[in-house]
């Protein structure tokens, strides 16, 4: 249908009228085209009839047109169909063959450009998505409609799958990826002359998109990886409507978000995933009720924290600059923080820990330190200890910075007091444990209340073994000036079960309950990691 509709607009061209565009003839006469459109998009009845055979023109002028070219063509085209409030199985009809037209106009394309061309799909299907949520899904057409979405997402992100094995090495410094016109202009050629950019970026949080309205060296790139990220909640978002229990609904999210994180090894999609989780809520509230929007941000920290991903080892990440590599650093570790709090003031002690023992065992905070100690000529080997957990080291930071010593982007800096707070609080907290502490054995403060309902329950029995095991984590946790103590004390008053917390890693096989192969990983709390010793 996409090529059907090219040889159409082709066919009313004829070829005599067709000039030869190039150099800097095809940018001015494409600049000039872009104002003569957003001219005619503020009038009350614009006509953009032939605005289509204009950019036509422009995209077989090149075998590479840039992004403004096939975007107001694809736009135009799309439009010129009428079905905006259509039935729904025509506008997913509709939507598959802009697909199509998007990805014939940018067969030419580098992978990242074709990504970035794909923002207006994506806008399209959310918002037959959204309307399909909002339904009982009764009837056959209903459900027949909710298949055909389904499809449709899952054929556009194996098409991303596709670009992203594709080396972008070489098309990141290249010129074509610079917009020529401003992306908040491109967006008028797809929403309401009352909207903004939020409705046509509805799945990511206001710093992206007011991220992209500046612009910058980024261009292309960046819009590529906030496509891929509004794909991916698109689909993790298809899946709360699968009809799947919660609990293996929250493993296969777990296993699919990690995975594609893995295949898709774009930079900026990380970025995106890491900046929406610093919001209070994810912008996904059009789709999920409060309480899947929870699961989805416990699914997202375990995806981010808990699995370290060589793609974003900055001797990978050669074409991202260095300063925007220390700008993600930072941002991780403060999510890594805000996600040990989430589950600790949640009563999960054992994920909280998990996440901390995942972050002390990674190549982050060596990383931070090293930027850091660099940048201000201290010692490396000094500093290393205020990697052991990221709010010791975000309180290193945060000291350097009462120094006069710039270490945070501007994004963090904006939220520098909430940061300054919740480390106090927290603080707080740990000072509070510790005066308890005195009153109180180790064991207590792991304790799972069970006192309420039949003693012989699986419950109970759940509870005394989920007890037992935190009681075995608090021990195994003593400072190192006691742990020779506590061996002849255990040598002398019978064993004592410990736990021993293994690395959380890939692996080649599936566990039970966790991730597989090189795109999948392992739950680091599940029994075959947990080495029990009598």
């Amino acid at each position: 249908m996409a090529l059907a509709l090219m040889e159409h607009t082709n066919s009313t061209t004829p070829q005599n009228q067709l000039k030869p565009l190039i150099g800097k003839d095809y940018e001015l006469k494409l600049n000039q085209s872009m104002q003569e459109l957003l001219a005619e998009i503020h009038k009350e009845t614009p006509n953009f009839s032939s605005f289509i055979h204009i950019f036509y023109e422009l995209i077989q002028a090149k075998l590479d047109p840039p992004l403004e070219s096939i975007w107001v063509y694809a736009g135009l085209t799309f439009h010129s169909r009428n079905l905006q409030k259509g039935d729904i199985l025509d506008r997913i009809t509709a939507s598959k063959d802009l697909f199509q037209l998007v990805s014939a106009c940018s067969g030419f394309s580098g992978s990242l450009k074709s990504i970035a061309l794909l923002a207006p799909v994506v806008f399209e299907v959310y918002k037959v998505v959204v309307e399909l949520f909002g339904k009982d899904l009764a009837s056959k057409r209903e459900k027949k409609a909710m298949r055909e979405v389904k499809s449709l997402v899952g054929v556009i992100l194996g098409y991303v799958n596709v670009c992203c094995c594709k080396d972008s090495s070489d098309e990141c410094g290249s010129v074509g990826l610079n917009l020529i016109t401003p992306f908040a202009d491109l967006v008028r050629v797809w929403i309401d002359s009352n909207d903004g950019i939020d409705s046509f970026l509805p799945l990511v949080s206001g710093e992206i998109r007011e991220r992209i309205s500046v612009g910058g060296c980024d261009g292309v790139v960046y819009i590529a990886g906030v496509v891929i990220a509004e794909l991916f909640l698109l689909q993790l978002c298809l899946k709360f409507h699968a009809g799947i229990a919660m609990e293996e609904l929250e493993k296969e999210l777990k296993i699919w978000a990690a995975g594609s994180i893995s295949g898709f090894q774009n930079f900026y999609f990380f970025e995106t995933l890491i900046r929406m989780l610093q919001e209070e809520i994810l912008p996904v509230t059009s789709l999920l009720s409060s309480e899947d929007e929870v699961l989805l941000r416990k699914v997202l920290y375990d995806a981010v924290i808990l699995v370290e991903y060589p793609f974003l080892n900055p001797e990978r990440a050669i074409n991202v600059p260095t300063e925007h590599m220390k700008g993600l650093a930072m941002a991780r570790l403060i999510i890594t923080h805000e996600g040990i709090e989430f589950f600790r003031k949640g009563g999960d002690q054992m994920r909280a820990i998990s996440y901390n023992n995942a972050f002390s065992s990674s190549r982050l905070p060596s990383q931070i330190i090293r930027w850091v100690t660099n940048q201000v000529g201290l010692e490396e080997k000094a500093n290393r200890s205020y990697g052991s957990s990221p709010k010791a080291l975000i309180k290193w930071l945060l000291n350097l910075e009462d120094q006069g010593i710039r270490v945070f982007d501007d994004s963090i800096s904006r939220c520098r007091t909430k940061i300054v707070l919740d480390i106090s609080k927290a603080d707080f907290e740990h000072s509070a444990s510790k005066l308890e502490d005195k009153k109180v054995d180790d064991d207590i403060l792991f304790y799972i209340d069970n006192k309420e309902g039949d003693k012989d329950s699986d419950e109970d029995k759940m509870n005394a073994s989920m007890s037992a095991t935190f009681v075995s984590a608090a021990h195994s946790m003593k400072l190192t000036k006691n742990r020779e103590r506590k061996r002849k004390e255990g040598e002398s008053a019978g064993k004592k079960k410990k736990i021993k917390f293994v690395k959380y890693e890939r692996s080649s096989t599936v566990s039970k309950d966790g991730f597989n192969s090189e795109s999948e990983v392992e739950n680091p709390l599940s029994d075959e990691d947990t080495d029990t010793k009598e």
